[in-house]
């Protein structure tokens, strides 16, 4: 059933592929985050309880939504490398792991910023807060494993353990607002229910999750390449593709 990921487990394969799906990722991203932030920002309504401040929630939301998105990302990756033994799969969460960081720390950050206007202070020791603290910390911990070990298959392996484990923060973050009493306001986009918020409000933060989405795929397999470039440097095909640049 899953003999089809051993296809992807050729690094040159791999290359090309990422190479393909990069163009189509980056435009997508342009072309979202671009339509919705101008969107939010400049032409949304402004919020009757929280005036222009609410604005925020334009990057915000997407940050904090796409720093769980891509730490699943990295824990399925890590979790086929290590059951699987493809090493193109710790590769591609190794490239995740910086990327997921950042945009872990942005969500805090703007998370913060809201949070002073409408809370009176920059941070609280609130459920959502702290477990998305604690996201950050998990993905510093992947990083660090990474770079601790000489021996990269025994740096995989430690990182990717605690990637898998780390998953038991995700559901945390997600639905801590609902099993705890929390400052952070509930959850505004529902699958099964209807939206609280104003569709013209609603539209283009859809539209920046998914751009954020694009964005993080992008980066993602622009450091993903680099990372096959640096595991095969000896190989053959490597040296072709450093001669053929070399020689435009």
């Amino acid at each position: 059933m899953w003999k089809w990921l051993h296809s992807y487990a050729d690094p040159e394969r791999a290359y090309k592929l990422s190479g393909t799906l990069l163009p189509w990722f980056s435009i997508l991203a342009i072309l979202l985050v671009g339509t919705g932030s101008i969107w939010g920002l400049l032409f949304a309504p402004t919020d009757y309880q929280q005036g222009d401040s609410y604005r925020i929630i334009f990057i915000h939301v997407p940050a904090a939504s796409m720093s769980m998105a891509a730490y699943m990302g990295m824990a399925t990756a890590s979790f086929i490398g290590l059951v699987w033994q493809i090493k193109s799969a710790d590769w591609a969460a190794a490239a995740i792991a910086p990327i997921g960081a950042v945009i872990t720390f942005i969500a805090l950050l703007t998370g913060a910023a809201w949070g002073k206007p409408m809370w009176g202070t920059w941070w609280v020791w609130d459920a959502r807060l702290t477990s998305e603290l604690v996201l950050l910390f998990l993905y510093l911990g992947v990083i660090s494993l990474y770079a601790s070990f000489e021996d990269k298959v025994l740096a995989a392996r430690a990182a990717g353990i605690l990637a898998i484990v780390g998953v038991i923060n995700i559901p945390i973050i997600k639905y801590s607002v609902d099993w705890w009493s929390s400052l952070h306001q509930p959850s505004t986009i529902k699958i099964t229910e209807k939206s609280t918020m104003s569709s013209d409000m609603l539209y283009p933060l859809l539209i920046n999750i998914v751009g954020f989405g694009m964005m993080i795929g992008a980066i993602t397999l622009v450091r993903y390449r680099t990372e096959i470039l640096a595991r095969n440097g000896m190989r053959p095909w490597v040296r072709e593709l450093a001669t053929a640049e070399e020689a435009k």
